[in-house]
């Protein structure tokens, strides 16, 4: 049976490497926080929250409605380790590429976070895919309520990510030096590739 912190480090180790990633909103980030610090790094936060929170819990609803088919989770376990196998090799390639942007968006913080969340495909996929198994696992183990649980371990690393960056990016600062963070998300890719095998592993053995 998985205890409350194993399921805690699980949702927190899967959702650090996309809440890290660099993308779309990390980037608008580290623009706007040139400017105003971490003040803009919560309000692009709270625009992100604005999307997932209303996706998490439709995507909850749907979980609950396909519980009543035998092989289910044998599905959707299988389409979680193949989307964070991929994800992982996305991850690394992003990674290793040029990401960097300096350029400052026209909207607020708030609106962005909103924006950059609602059309960026690879957020909505990974919550249709890899979100989807971690919102059926809080299911099976918390009922309803685990929904709440397992946002709760998620999206702080939000805020404090994207406040953290903002905070260090008004001071010229970098968290990790560019070598530094690319070890780092190579390893957090690494994390992915094995709880792809765990989520097969556990429901298909």
């Amino acid at each position: 049976m998985t205890t409350l912190l194993e399921f805690a480090l699980t949702v927190i180790t899967i959702s650090v490497s996309g809440v890290m990633s660099p993308g779309p909103l990390f980037a608008a980030n580290v623009a706007y926080g040139t400017r105003a610090g971490w003040k803009t790094g919560i309000k692009m936060a709270c625009g992100h929250t604005v999307v997932e929170l209303p996706l998490v819990i439709l995507l909850g609803i749907g979980a609950i409605s396909f519980t009543a088919f035998p092989q289910f989770r044998i599905y959707i376990s299988i389409l979680g380790a193949i989307s964070l196998f991929v994800f992982a090799g996305l991850q690394i390639r992003t990674t290793l590429g040029n990401t960097n942007s300096t350029s400052v968006p026209k909207n607020g913080p708030f609106f962005i976070g909103i924006l950059l969340s609602a059309f960026n495909p690879f957020f909505l996929i990974w919550w249709i895919t890899i979100g989807f198994k971690l919102i059926s696992d809080a299911l099976l183990l918390y009922s309803f309520a685990g929904i709440g649980i397992m946002f709760g371990f998620h999206i702080w690393m939000d805020y404090a990510w994207l406040g953290a960056v903002g905070f260090l990016s008004s001071r010229g600062k970098k968290i990790l030096t560019a070598k530094n963070y690319k070890i780092f998300m190579i390893v957090l890719s690494g994390a992915l590739v094995y709880f792809g095998i765990i989520f097969l592993v556990q429901d298909l053995h």
